[in-house]
């Protein structure tokens, strides 16, 4: 155990341990239910672990290399790091924290935030888009045929109640997905039943510190919120589930919910491969009668 800035920093094996045993039902065991009940790791795979040096990615690489000792489907991983312009301090953390918990990263460098500096309309849309982009080229120049991103449980939730309230529409943030301009290549969501809370505990009880937010356009990491989203509209969100939460405790879980018990006989419209669908199609046979 080593101490940093008053912290006491945990050895990459007191990390396992971590995982192994004070958070395996709060984080494993999620993490590998959620490769179990979406087939997000089949036999013969090659992943692309992308780690942005945040929390839920951070941990999300000591999960799959967790994963991996229990070799129930034979796969292999890469730990990929791109960096889009970081500033130098935040590229040795990011690096330093790598070190510490055993992960053996592979950096390569994007000028992305150069590419979006100067832009004044949705510049962070733009700016994961590039990054996608280049994580799935890299990955496939690996060998990978899919790519890992962190995004956990809350992050699920926040989307389906931003795209109601903000965008008008019910979608989420879907476990896995095709890559429309990668053929035979696949987005994974392995984090998709972890609390954020949990991923802060088990960061905390670590004496961890990770990037929250080292985008170009702060300058300083520190400025940003909890989630790197300080000021944002996904912001704005978090903050409403948690004063719904103190009305109804149900209120996350429900969210989640929603979207696995859709009822489209009770749908004005919906859209499936892009067509889109009303119900005044189907209403003339019969459909649509009230419940006695």
């Amino acid at each position: 155990m080593e101490e940093k800035d008053g912290r006491k920093e945990h050895t990459a094996k007191e990390i396992e341990k971590s995982i192994q045993k004070k958070f395996h039902k709060q984080l494993f065991s999620k993490f590998a239910k959620a490769v179990r009940d979406y087939r997000l790791v089949q036999e013969g795979d090659k992943i692309a672990v992308c780690i942005s040096g945040g929390k839920d990615s951070m941990l999300m690489a000591k999960l799959f290399q967790e994963l991996k000792k229990h070799r129930k489907v034979s796969f292999e991983l890469e730990f990929l790091v791109m960096d889009p312009g970081y500033l130098e301090r935040n590229r040795m953390l990011l690096e330093h924290n790598a070190r510490q918990m055993g992960i053996p990263v592979a950096v390569f460098a994007s000028d992305i935030f150069d590419a979006v500096y100067g832009i004044e309309k949705s510049p962070c849309y733009l700016c994961a888009r590039m990054r996608r982009g280049h994580l799935y080229n890299q990955a496939r120049e690996l060998g990978c045929n899919k790519i890992a991103l962190g995004h956990h449980y809350d992050d699920v939730i926040e989307t389906i109640l931003m795209g109601m309230l903000y965008g008008g529409q019910v979608q989420t943030m879907m476990p896995k997905l095709h890559s429309t301009n990668f053929k035979g290549m696949e987005l994974i969501r392995p984090m998709y039943y972890i609390r954020e809370e949990d991923i802060i505990h088990w960061r905390d009880y670590n004496g961890l510190s990770f990037l929250q937010c080292a985008c170009r356009f702060t300058e300083d990491y520190t400025r940003c919120g909890e989630d790197g989203q300080s000021g944002s509209k996904r912001l704005e969100i978090k903050h409403l589930i948690a004063e719904m939460k103190k009305i109804n405790p149900f209120v996350e879980g429900n969210i989640f919910k929603s979207v696995e018990n859709v009822n489209l006989s009770t749908i004005i419209a919906y859209k499936e491969h892009g067509v889109k669908h009303h119900f005044l199609e189907w209403y003339g046979d019969g459909a649509g009668k009230e419940a006695d």
